[in-house]
């Protein structure tokens, strides 16, 4: 695996000598989606919210040919602001219904992983379900 296999977005995609993934692949177009959905927004703020949502130094370049796979497949759209008088004008992203689509389905996805990791660390710590997991199991 080469160096920028293992990185992605600045962050090591692994940890320790096992190599164990620390986040899904392709996780930064879930969070660029998920901060799409709240507000339109232009690449450098989605950079930041990003930080913000735990995904560390985002290299530029890969944030903008994400969001240009993104737009060339339908997941957000972008226009450009010329409203700042004092600046050059922006890209501004936001996110169209196949994106919210998509990202329904991430979520349903991480519910499942979700449910096995709970499951895996009841296994691995001896503990019983958690009361309203036992709920949903039956």
């Amino acid at each position: 695996m080469t160096d920028e296999e293992q990185k992605q977005g600045g962050e090591p995609r692994s940890v320790g000598a096992s190599r164990i993934d620390v986040r899904p692949r392709n996780w930064l177009v879930p969070v660029i989606l998920v901060t799409l959905r709240e507000w339109n927004s232009y690449g450098y703020k989605l950079m930041e919210q990003a930080a913000l949502l735990g995904y560390g130094t985002l290299n530029p370049g890969t944030l903008y040919r994400t969001l240009r796979h993104m737009e060339k497949d339908g997941l957000c759209q972008s226009m450009w602001d010329t409203s700042n008088e004092r600046g050059p004008a922006r890209r501004v992203y936001s996110i169209t219904e196949a994106g919210n689509a998509y990202l329904d389905f991430w979520v349903r996805s991480l519910e499942q992983y979700q449910r096995n990791m709970d499951a895996f660390f009841r296994l691995y710590t001896g503990r019983p379900a958690r009361v309203d997991q036992q709920k949903k199991d039956e």
